[in-house]
């Protein structure tokens, strides 16, 4: 599987497909996309009205990567389980960052 994660010219982007009305929020694994890409996908406890499972992934998202909640944004997705999201900053050291978690979570998960 892929990764859900690719460097652009100021940050990276990142493929998500959230479950919104699912308590606690977390991180479920990955998935593919029918298009073959993969996809991060998310719990949230928020119900996806008036932009609240919006916030909350941003939120969720922030503090398990540890990077202000401002230098992530939603590209598009605003109204649909698929998303996707950029978090700004330099493309490199940001995907090591990123896939290094991502390598973490997935063994944690295989341990359970």
């Amino acid at each position: 599987m892929g990764s859900p994660f690719a460097e652009m010219a100021d940050g990276v982007r990142i493929l998500v497909r959230v479950s919104p009305r699912s308590a606690p929020a977390r991180v479920l694994g990955l998935a593919d996309r029918p298009d073959g890409r993969a996809e991060l996908r998310i719990a949230l406890a928020s119900p996806p009205e008036g932009g609240r499972a919006n916030a909350e992934l941003i939120a969720f998202l922030a503090r398990q990567w540890r990077v202000p909640k401002r230098s992530l944004s939603l590209l598009s997705g605003a109204v649909d389980r698929h998303k996707t999201l950029h978090l700004a900053g330099e493309s490199g050291r940001l995907r090591q960052h990123l896939e290094a978690w991502l390598a973490a979570r997935l063994a944690g998960a295989s341990r359970r």
